[in-house]
């Protein structure tokens, strides 16, 4: 006889079912956590302190605050399952913070958020998540994950406008094992509506939108305080090799931008753009707009999730791309060349920025399947 599966997937009662929720004090991994300890689960919820949160307490917007760790102690005591908070700072400087610092450095542009999943929260907590015996991790984005014919695959959120994908293609095929999202077929109205159902306090609280260790708002405080001497300054130099004037330091440009960067209105030109960073000569180029467009986008770090093994035979192949997190798809192809895969894109795209994310995404209507994706490190 088959024994039914729980909703987490597991042939046992949900009593007997494990799971520890990743709680950042936020309304998703809140509800998260109070949904499967209303279904009967052995919740363990697990917050980690990620930085000095003695400075961030005062940014009501940064998740992973000290507030936000005392909220998720209280939806923890609420709804009656033990709670820990584990001091991950010194690791969460190491790999998520001195890495950010060391990319704008290197003239690219860092997605932090990325890095802590692949490092702290899907490495380490995973061990953790182990060792007290849970038999899976849950977690509040907004993602789903879905049971192929090879086993569990990324899917887009139920909620297109809430998706998490692009933030999450560096999950592996080992992760998504043991990984769940329960939020992934909600809308957001209905997260806080559960969150209402369920008496929690964070229920109007509001969404993070800033880099959770950048308190002010402002990234270049952290990098001068994590690298005093990043701010040295450079030549502002047009594509043309006109030096046009003198930047401030690297690390206050990103591939695109229009604004800020100091050079005499009234030539009667087109706007400039910055079109390229040279970190070694620690020049920023600029050009007008039409420069800006990019066909080809070379990655590094591939992390592939889709059908069948990662190599030539992936060369191409139609795909749909991301190359920033709001957007929607694109389409574009792989190829394959001298053991490593580019994408081409079906039409190009202003402002693809070396450090981002290039995440994959299957053809089709909704493009709906997340194939994984790689590190942006260069464009054509």
């Amino acid at each position: 006889m088959i024994k039914k599966l729980n909703s987490l997937g597991f042939a046992k009662p949900v009593s007997d079912t494990r799971v520890v929720v990743a709680m950042s004090g936020g309304v998703d991994s809140s509800v998260c956590a109070a949904m499967l300890a209303c279904e009967g689960y052995d919740v363990i919820g697990v917050t980690l302190q990620l930085y000095d949160h003695g400075a961030a307490i005062k940014k009501e917007k940064a998740c992973c605050a000290g507030q936000d760790i005392y909220d998720a102690q209280r939806v923890a005591e609420m709804m009656g399952f033990p709670h820990y908070v584990l001091d991950y700072e010194s690791k969460f400087k190491d790999s998520v913070m001195e890495d950010f610092a060391d990319t704008y450095l290197k003239g690219a542009t860092p997605i932090p958020c990325v890095r802590c999943n692949q490092t702290v929260k899907f490495t380490d907590l995973f061990k953790v998540a182990k060792d007290l015996g849970a038999d899976c991790m849950a977690t509040g984005h907004y993602i789903m994950r879905v049971i192929g014919s090879d086993g569990p695959e990324l899917h887009r959120a139920h909620d297109y406008g809430k998706d998490q994908s692009y933030f999450l293609f560096a999950t592996t095929k080992e992760q998504l094992e043991f990984l769940r999202f329960p939020l992934g077929g909600l809308d957001k109205s209905e997260t806080r509506r559960l969150a209402v159902e369920f008496g929690l306090r964070v229920a109007s609280k509001p969404d993070s939108q800033d880099i959770c260790f950048v308190p002010t708002g402002k990234y270049t405080d952290v990098i001068e305080k994590l690298r005093p001497d990043a701010a040295d300054p450079g030549d502002m130099v047009h594509l043309d090799g006109t030096v046009l004037g003198r930047h401030r330091g690297i690390m206050y440009y990103t591939i695109g931008q229009r604004r800020g960067l100091g050079l005499k209105d009234g030539s009667g030109q087109d706007p400039l753009y910055v079109v390229r960073i040279d970190a070694d000569k620690k020049q920023v180029i600029v050009g007008p707009k039409e420069a800006l467009a990019r066909s080809v986008i070379y990655l590094t770090d591939v992390n592939w999730i889709g059908t069948g093994e990662y190599g030539p035979q992936l060369n191409g192949q139609k795909i749909g791309v991301k190359i920033r997190s709001t957007r929607p798809p694109e389409a574009a192809s792989f190829v394959w060349k001298d053991d490593k895969l580019t994408v081409h894109l079906d039409e190009p795209e202003d402002g693809v920025s070396p450090g981002q994310a290039c995440v994959f995404y299957a053809p089709g209507d909704d493009q709906a399947r997340v194939l994984g994706g790689g590190w942006i490190t260069g464009t054509a």
